[in-house]
């Protein structure tokens, strides 16, 4: 506690020496220097969302064939990776709060999975290193989301958490193209069928992803208390930034990591949006298999993974769109909510027609629905933003309890559903119906919880009655 006490009161002296313009001035540079850092993990999603989705696009090339895949052995495959998340999520994640070097923990899982990456093979060889796959990413996503949610105020979430997590929207779409030029220039040559000339592709993005890593140890930071590249002055700033919009967030030493487990899982809250979360990936399925349904247009390959490019480029722009509106109304749900209905609606049109024209245009409206998962994953840091070591353990179990719902939708997009695929979209646009029906129930709830808060403060005879809760609203 003594060490807390030493920043906080670094934190006063340093704000009271400043004018309001100086620190205004201050802050904005800041910010900038925390976002150019922060910015490598968008290149690291983007390396992480490619060695996990090759295999949709090798499906294309061959890939069941040359392996003599069975029934559901190709969903098999591309579901064993989540397993991994499924176990190793919290304990990464209560790892990280306990070390406080993400700057080392998220590079170094980075290393194992660019390795791991390279192995390929017959099924059992497939099998097994997309099972070490998922082990080794599994610290990935919630320690990135935990590391943006230790330096930016609650307002700024959704935007930071679309600059750091659209490499996965925009590898969704550079990787068909990537693809496409495996899959027609390498076709034959050798002797081998362009799948297995795409193992030397996975050696290459394996080194591309260790070279990455290493590099980013050097440019990610750790935590505003402990990242030694800043000033006295910035880390001064950056404490007190988030102790005045957090009230809390800072107080690193007021809850252990083990107690920071049981808080979560006494929490109800992390419960109810850990299955939304299940439920809603049933209706994400179609993401994994976007190559796939692409196919459906009955083009060739070269021409199908080209057309599964533009409709993720334009998600990518409307996810910058969506989260920049979400921060400024300071606003979450309602714009989670649009982008589900407009998913929605593109499972509709599949699900009514096999026009071309119309499943292509569907296509552009179902992958709007990653405006909407970066909003809530930016809402769910907000909702527990107050103790690190809850927040930690919070978005680790909803994180890995979700996976659940990624194993089950690998089998929803069987052969024999296909080319119209009905039964697949008709289970997705129920799932996202739940899903965000359980979402606007979370909504309601915390506003009322908010309504509550302002009651007690109004009637509250001591504002020390309050003790830290005073000012403080739930983003809903």
């Amino acid at each position: 506690m003594s060490a807390l006490s030493d920043v906080r009161s670094e934190t006063a002296h340093a704000s009271s020496g400043l004018s309001s313009h100086a620190h205004d001035i201050l802050e904005r540079r800041l910010v900038r220097k925390i976002d150019l850092r922060m910015s490598v993990i968008l290149l690291l999603y983007a390396l992480n969302y490619i060695d996990r989705a090759n295999a949709s696009s090798a499906r294309l090339g061959g890939f069941e064939k040359d392996l003599h895949l069975q029934g559901s052995q190709y969903a098999t495959i591309l579901s064993i990776s989540y397993v991994g998340f499924i176990i190793m999520q919290v304990p990464a994640n209560m790892f990280l709060h306990w070390l406080e070097r993400p700057a080392i923990l998220i590079p170094c899982s980075m290393v194992i999975w660019g390795i791991v990456s390279t192995l390929t093979g017959l099924y059992t060889q497939v099998l097994l290193a997309r099972l070490l796959l998922g082990f080794s990413e599994a610290p990935f996503f919630p320690g990135a989301i935990f590391l943006i949610s230790g330096w930016y105020k609650r307002d700024e979430l959704a935007m930071r958490t679309t600059l750091v997590t659209c490499g996965a929207v925009l590898s969704a779409g550079f990787g068909s193209l990537f693809a496409s030029g495996i899959l027609t220039g390498m076709q034959g040559k050798l002797g081998q069928s362009a799948w297995r000339r795409e193992t030397w592709l996975f050696y290459i993005e394996g080194s591309i992803t260790v070279v990455v890593a290493i590099c980013a140890i050097f440019i990610l930071p750790n935590f505003p208390h402990n990242t030694k590249w800043l000033t006295p002055e910035e880390r001064s700033l950056a404490i007190a930034r988030l102790a005045d919009d957090g009230y809390g967030r800072m107080d690193h030493y007021k809850r252990t990591t083990m107690q920071g487990l049981w808080d979560a899982l006494s929490d109800w809250k992390v419960w109810w949006f850990a299955v939304a979360l299940v439920i809603n990936f049933l209706g994400l399925s179609f993401v994994i298999y976007f190559p796939t349904i692409v196919a459906t247009l009955r083009y060739d390959t070269t021409v199908t993974l080209l057309l599964a490019t533009p409709p993720w480029m334009l998600a990518a722009i409307g996810a910058f769109s969506l989260s920049r509106y979400s921060d400024h109304r300071k606003k979450r749900f309602k714009y989670i909510f649009a982008s589900n209905v407009l998913a929605a609606l593109g499972f509709t049109i599949s699900i009514c027609t096999m026009n071309m024209v119309a499943r292509y245009v569907s296509l552009f409206l179902m992958a709007q629905i990653a405006s909407g998962q970066i909003v809530l994953w930016a809402w769910v840091n907000n909702t527990f933003s107050r103790d690190p070591a809850k927040r930690a353990v919070a978005i680790a179990m909803i994180s890995g309890v979700s996976a659940v719902g990624g194993v089950a939708g690998s089998f929803l997009w069987p052969l024999s559903w296909g080319p119209t695929y009905r039964y697949s979209y008709a289970i997705s646009f129920a799932a996202l119906g739940v899903s965000t029906a359980m979402l606007g129930v979370m909504h309601l709830h915390l506003k009322r919880v908010n309504e509550q808060i302002e009651r007690n403060e109004q009637n509250a005879k001591d504002i020390d009655d309050l003790q830290d809760s005073v000012g403080f609203r739930y983003l809903v």
